[in-house]
């Protein structure tokens, strides 16, 4: 047994240990599979502050398991709030919001929101693979482990998320 199993994750130094060798996973999962940085950023440090809130409660052996179930369940309640809060906006009446900037300024936004939304707008597989591969730089065969598929899954996966963007943005052919 090694010395944080021993002691356990309610022990400062385990629990820093832990926390720094999960955080960044946890957190690009997240983004990966809900799209939205900044309620990544936040699901994680609330499933960390659950875990140490329940420390004594969770083996060493599932802290893993525990963490990535919180921030799971606590994404899924933040999107049926968002749900109804959306279905309020709709409700309520708009708002002219004009924006004064630079051509260039506006269109690299106009960019980045286009391909945030043709990101988004993949299904959760294909998001999942196409980020983990685009941004993490991981192998198809680190993404199936990571996942449990095959690798011939993540093939697909990421072959039909790049036709998809490719409808969007057809001038990229």
């Amino acid at each position: 047994m090694t010395n944080l199993s021993l002691l356990g994750l309610c022990e400062e130094n385990n629990f820093n240990r832990f926390f720094k060798n999960q955080v960044k996973a946890l957190r690009n999962y997240m983004y990966y599979k809900f799209g939205n940085a900044e309620q990544a950023e936040d699901v994680t440090q609330e499933a960390f502050i659950k875990l140490w809130e329940n420390c004594e409660k969770v083996p060493l052996e599932k802290a893993k398991s525990y963490l990535y179930t919180i921030a799971n369940n606590t994404s899924l309640n933040q999107i049926a709030h968002q749900k109804v809060v959306l279905e309020y906006a709709k409700a309520a009446p708009k708002q002219d919001k004009t924006f004064e900037s630079p051509d260039f300024h506006m269109e690299e936004e106009e960019f980045k929101t286009k391909l945030q939304k043709a990101i988004a707008n993949l299904n959760e597989g294909q998001r999942t693979c196409f980020l983990m591969h685009r941004i993490d730089g991981k192998k198809y065969s680190e993404i199936a482990d990571a996942l449990g598929i095959s690798v011939k899954a993540v093939e697909k996966r990421m072959h039909l998320a790049l036709i998809e963007l490719r409808k969007e943005f057809d001038y990229f052919k």
